[in-house]
């Protein structure tokens, strides 16, 4: 009996971290999608932000989409977009403390190379 709830507490265990991980990955990839959008001739930051909050609202949930900043940056004399999110770690299951999980996605922007 011991060692078979063991075993559950494990795999319980287990699926959480494979949960944390899709969900940072997937806050990484829209973060990163929502840069390159915003890094394009012609677009602004707002609509980068758009963008990585409709990712993010399509792939997970839009409570993951409250904290998006978006700032333009120079990198070596070239101009970048960063797009950072802020969003809950899923401890237990997909609820977890506020603003624990900090992700950047950078680009490069449209015309200045």
């Amino acid at each position: 009996m011991l060692v078979g709830t063991l075993v559950v507490l494990l795999f319980v265990a287990l699926i959480q971290l494979t949960l944390a991980l899709h969900v940072r990955n997937v806050l990484i990839d829209s973060a990163a999608d929502g840069a390159r959008y915003g890094a394009l001739d012609g677009n602004s930051s707002a609509q980068a932000t758009a963008r990585t909050r409709a990712l993010i609202a399509q792939s997970l949930s839009s409570r993951y989409a409250a904290d998006i900043a978006v700032a333009r940056g120079n990198v070596n004399g070239t101009e970048t977009i960063e797009v950072t999110v802020r969003a809950p770690l899923p401890l237990v299951w997909l609820y977890g403390p506020s603003d624990a999980l900090v992700v950047t996605g950078r680009a490069v922007a449209e015309g200045s190379l």
